[in-house]
């Protein structure tokens, strides 16, 4: 189908914003004239395509971005009693004298703009490889123009079992920051790390992550958004696996205005295994909206899709998930769980779960629920001398604990309990 006049005009006053990088090695160079010519091609995205359908587009897009008070947190930094590599971003842009020493055994980093301008370098075989692929059957344009523009960013070489955790730390400087990072990272045969990330970023964000695991290769990510509520964002994870390697990812968010986060992983080694799953809570103008799309293209893997949220006062949940079972893959087992939990009449909760199977010994499920809190537990809790706020409150953090248990470090998963209930106690739900 030919793009229509307005996704073109779109793609190409987002091409216009972003100056096309400079001085970079031809590898980059070409990977990023190749993604200007996808987006070219599929165009800006519109309300009107499938997978924005729930989810208007248009605040991503619009310039100059809508502004949004910098926040200062007087709480606990997320992740703040973890021993770990911090790696400071200020709307958008590497921040060395707040960062630590980029050194860390079983482990060798770089900055992107080191990496691009370097003739030969691994990251040539992963940089905008992944993010190419994740494009079909579904356009992702924002991951795109990431790939055509974005010039801040990490890249990582995982060559054994990291020391301590790598945090990516985004700070919000300026009213109307936008920022665009792109991540790379590469993970060898029985290698470990674990990736904390954290921060509204900018009014306006743009984050790519593109990641291979080979075999017997352990990722797992843990990540934090919120809680500045004027902000807008729009994440995307690439993630290829293969034998026997574990890849986990977990997203609280809480509050913002828009946010859109994508995960694409593709299966190309047996015996592999994929969670992804999320807690999100918000009120009044709120939009969250996860889209995952997992391919299964190799037998005996298991992927798993956990996602709760939380909405009151007018606010929009959105999730749209998806396993892909092609031919040959047997023996794969897909789940997938989408549970909206509306705490009054005003909220919305739009779901599109997903299963395209061409295989015939798999077992996959998907299942997706909305409702309000259960009267008969509330009751329980009340009739105990709990006031109902309260005791709404202690539903709402059990109904989010299922995603919650997705974490394999449990001090982690405390902490993201700690958050959910203090956002609770702020509105006197604790």
């Amino acid at each position: 189908m030919a793009v229509t006049a307005r996704k073109l005009e779109g793609a190409e006053a987002l091409l216009a914003v972003w100056p096309a990088p400079v001085g970079e090695a031809s590898w980059a160079r070409s990977a990023r004239e190749k993604a200007a010519a996808r987006l070219m091609a599929m165009g800006a995205p519109v309300r009107r395509d499938e997978y924005w359908r729930f989810t208007d587009p248009t605040s991503l897009l619009v310039q100059p971005p809508k502004p949004a008070p910098v926040y200062d947190a007087i709480e606990k930094p997320p992740f703040g009693d973890v021993d770990r590599l911090r790696i400071v971003f200020v709307d958008g842009v590497y921040d060395p004298d707040q960062s630590d020493p980029l050194e860390l055994a079983g482990v060798e980093i770089q900055t992107l703009a080191q990496v691009v301008g370097t003739d030969i370098h691994w990251a040539r075989d992963l940089f905008g490889v992944l993010e190419t692929r994740g494009q079909d059957p579904v356009d992702r344009p924002l991951a795109a123009l990431n790939t055509a523009r974005a010039t801040e960013g990490i890249v990582i070489n995982v060559t054994g079992q990291a020391a301590r955790p790598v945090s990516f730390i985004y700070r919000h400087a300026s009213e109307t920051g936008e920022a665009m990072v792109r991540h790379l990272i590469r993970m060898a045969p029985g290698s470990d790390l674990t990736l904390l990330e954290n921060g509204a970023a900018a009014a306006r964000f743009n984050s790519v992550l593109e990641i291979e695991v080979a075999d017997n290769a352990s990722f797992h990510h843990v990540r934090t958004q919120g809680r500045a509520h004027d902000r807008r964002a729009a994440t995307a994870i690439f993630a290829r696996l293969g034998k026997e390697s574990s890849f986990k990812s977990f997203t609280m968010t809480a509050n913002g205005r828009l946010t859109r986060n994508e995960c694409v992983i593709e299966f190309t080694g047996d015996d592999a295994h994929a969670r992804v799953a999320g807690a999100s809570i918000g009120e009044a103008d709120f939009l969250h909206d996860d889209t995952v799309f997992i391919t299964h293209d190799a037998v005996n893997c298991e992927s798993r899709q956990v996602f709760k949220k939380v909405l009151r006062s007018g606010a929009t949940g959105v999730f749209q998930g998806k396993i892909l079972v092609k031919p040959g893959a047997q023996k794969t087992d897909g789940y997938q769980i989408s549970q909206g939990l509306l705490l009054d009449d005003d909220s919305n909760f739009l779901a599109k779960p997903e299963l395209e199977i061409y295989a015939d010994d798999v077992a996959c499920s998907h299942g997706s629920t909305c409702g309000a809190v259960d009267e008969t537990s509330l009751f329980y809790l009340t009739s105990r001398g709990l006031p109902r706020a309260e005791a709404e409150g202690l539903l709402v953090l059990a109904f989010l604990d299922e995603a919650i248990q997705e974490i394999e470090d449990p001090v982690l998963a405390d902490d993201m309990r700690e958050r959910l209930g203090a956002w609770l106690a702020r509105r006197g739900r604790l």
